[in-house]
């Protein structure tokens, strides 16, 4: 597509939560706080921009009875440009971000096979948070085409911040999984090529926390706000059922109002809040507290963590006996949301956000706009928002004197409260509108698509006249070799079904070796060789290479710089040249004296290089190119040959093998694996653990999926 002429297409992903285009659940749960709100208001307001031909804007399909149907529906117009695309992410209900990780290779193979089907050609991917970063990456890769990514919120801060909270290392990591969490952020920050941001403070103390630290690729854009629907109190506010509401709640309804509103999240710090202002007599004659913490019906039918919030707020509530001083509405509309802040204005209140993280702040803007001041934790967002707004104070989340003290600042003082408020509103209008975002956005998405390669795409005239619905691929060393009995049944039922069936090996070894090694144990030539861990691929009779493969996996390679990073290092030597490739360069490591593979991919991201790194069997360790491995090569000759993953069968035992088997590939792992390589594949459902070694092993898979009982073979 030529972006001058039509206009930019994108793909925005945002994977976790709950995404419609009306009536947002804000605050219904962890995972639909502000990002929901953002990405949604991002992809309408790109659509009203004539240098944008179209916005995608993938989210998950969630098929749940305890949800509206309204996630169920596969699309959702919002313009005329502009879709909400929900794609089967492998689980059909709603379940929270942390359970989400085995399911997210099986979206990024339905959200290509979309693609693919509908004969897209976007220009940017832009992933929002972890989870969609990882689907990003791949995306991106097999796409050929710039990732852009924005964090909304960072592992390594959180994680830093429970801690600080009391919560133990173990707990964290139960609750949030956040170890997988900050290894994609680093593979994310390596993979993206623009990182957008909401504050300076956000690049320079929550990504400088991470080893692919690179500022240069990062840039701030102040998140936006809807100036139409948040202003100041007009009166209309107090005919308003939320007024209503919470007059059912408060003895002297009349009182400033002390507003908090955010999902019912540890990380929110609510408890604190409301343990402040049970402490505080002072508090508690200057005003009313109002903590909205979403939605619910019966807390007892809420998740764990929300129950455990929700009901430590109301045990905090009857220990310092504060009814008739505090509401705690159980339900809300989006659309009562901008009444909340003009209610506190009119009532010349003050809008709190005591978040022990807060990277985007997206709830203080939309206070700043409704002519609300505000008091919020000194991390992240609010820094930039007060520095720009001057409408505010900012305070250690931690220090309850600290909170009690800048409350009551605005509280007691009218011409301070004036002031603040009216510095709110003219910082708002000037820094945070939806179209200077949006202005800044597309400018920095512009230059980005015109420094970009253009893609390559597959030369599907190269394509064999005759091809199959189905294909089987195996590893050759862990799956085909050592047991000669039952290679040779492996090999009868592969020639029986020829017709039916692709056959195709991937391998760590080089073609050379590759075809030594079969020719040895009688192998026949497959239709596709993928060899040196996924960087070459070769297709009968003649062994045609895909060169354009080898252009697409070029991107951002450095073999020399690579070599030069790992020269010193312990425990680690170079396997003789007959491994090595022009896009892979193997090593053997004693795991003894060698870094873990943790620090070995932090000391090539600090070095800025951008790479795939896989450890074999314990003792082989590989670094190949960020777009390579075996599963992209395998995902670019089923996108070329057009067969579907659904139909592939693919058997691995090593850690090589993995990527191969996630997604929507049939997979199985023969009984011989390398078990702590692919422990984490047990909590995978659909792939078959084999209960036979080697190629008995995938036999005993091709009779549990029927695998050739609905093969098509193609005329002839």
């Amino acid at each position: 597509m030529s972006t001058t002429t039509k206009g930019l297409h994108l793909v925005l992903l945002s994977i976790h939560g709950l995404i419609r285009g009306h009536e947002l659940e804000l605050g219904r749960d962890d995972d639909t706080g502000g990002q929901i709100r953002y990405v949604v208001e991002l992809a309408r307001t790109l659509g009203e921009r004539d240098d944008v031909a179209r916005v995608d804007l993938l989210t998950r399909r969630v098929l749940d009875s305890s949800v509206s149907s309204d996630y169920a529906r596969q699309h959702e117009r919002l313009t005329a440009k502009v879709s909400i695309v929900r794609i089967e992410c492998g689980e059909d209900a709603y379940i929270p971000k942390e359970q989400l990780w085995d399911c997210l290779d099986s979206f990024a193979d339905n959200a290509l096979s979309y693609i693919r089907e509908h004969r897209l050609t976007p220009d940017i991917i832009h992933s929002h948070y972890a989870d969609a970063g990882y689907v990003g990456i791949r995306l991106s890769s097999l796409l050929g085409i710039p990732l852009v990514h924005t964090g909304h919120s960072l592992g390594r801060v959180k994680r830093q911040r429970l801690l600080a909270s009391g919560l133990k290392r173990d707990a964290i990591e139960r609750s949030y999984n956040i170890s997988r969490r900050i290894e994609v952020e680093e593979d994310v920050l390596g993979a993206a090529e623009l990182v957008i941001t909401s504050t300076h403070q956000e690049i320079e103390e929550q990504y400088g926390l991470y080893n692919y630290y690179q500022p240069e690729q990062m840039t701030v854009i102040p998140p936006g706000t809807e100036l139409d629907l948040f202003f100041p109190p007009d009166g209309s506010e107090q005919d308003s059922p939320m007024r209503r509401e919470l007059a059912r709640f408060l003895s002297q309804p009349d009182k400033p109002v002390i507003l908090a509103l955010s999902r019912p999240d540890a990380r929110k710090n609510l408890g604190t809040l409301l343990e402040v202002y049970g402490e505080s007599a002072a508090l508690q004659q200057a005003a009313n507290l109002v903590i909205v913490a979403g939605t619910r019906n019966d807390i007892r039918e809420m998740g764990s963590r929300q129950q455990e919030v929700l009901t430590d707020l109301l045990l905090t509530i009857d220990q310092y006996d504060l009814y008739g001083k505090v509401a705690y509405p159980k339900q809300h509309q989006s659309s009562d949301v901008p009444d909340l802040y003009r209610l506190a204005a009119a009532s010349h209140g003050v809008f709190i956000n005591p978040a022990l993280t807060e990277p985007f702040g997206l709830t203080l803007i939309e206070a700043a706009a409704s002519g609300l001041p505000i008091v919020a934790t000194e991390d992240g967002g609010p820094r930039d928002i007060i520095g720009n707004c001057h409408n505010g104070y900012l305070v250690d989340p931690l220090d309850r004197s600290a909170i009690e003290k800048a409350l009551l600042k605005i509280l007691s003082d009218s011409k301070t409260w004036q002031s603040l408020a009216d510095s709110g509103l003219d910082g708002v209008r000037r820094h945070y509108s939806w179209q200077a975002h949006v202005d800044q956005y597309l400018d920095a998405l512009h230059a980005l698509v015109a420094r970009a390669e253009p893609p390559v795409r597959p030369p599907l005239a190269g394509r064999p006249s005759l091809y199959h619905d189905r294909a089987i691929f195996s590893d050759l060393d862990q799956n085909l070799l050592t047991d000669p009995k039952s290679l040779a049944s492996f090999i009868n039922v592969v020639r029986e079904n020829r017709k039916c069936a692709t056959f195709g090996i991937a391998t760590g070894r080089r073609l050379d070796m590759a075809l030594r090694v079969m020719k040895q144990y009688g192998i026949p030539q497959p239709d596709v060789l993928i060899t040196s861990l996924g960087t070459e691929i070769h297709y009968a009779p003649r062994l045609t290479a895909d060169y354009a493969w080898v252009r697409h996996i070029d991107h951002l390679w450095n073999l020399r710089a690579v070599m030069r990073v790992l020269a010193d290092l312990p425990g680690i030597k170079l396997q003789p040249k007959t491994e090595q490739s022009r896009f892979k360069i193997s090593y053997y490591i004693d795991p003894n004296h060698a870094p873990g593979l943790d620090e070995i991919n932090s000391l090539l991201h600090q070095h800025e290089q951008t790479v795939s790194v896989f450890l074999s069997f314990g003792q082989f360790l590989d670094i190949v190119p960020v777009r390579a491995s075996k599963g992209f090569a395998l995902r670019w000759f089923a996108d070329q040959w057009e067969i579907p993953l659904e139909h592939i069968l693919v058997a691995g035992g090593s850690g090589a093998d993995e990527d191969m088997m996630r997604g929507n590939t049939m997979a199985v792992v023969v009984a011989n694996r390398h078990h702590e390589e692919l422990s984490a594949l047990a909590d995978v459902e659909h792939i078959y653990f084999a209960t036979q070694p080697y190629a008995a092993g995938i036999l005993e898979a091709i009779e549990h999926y029927r695998f050739f009982h609905n093969c098509n073979v193609p005329r002839t």
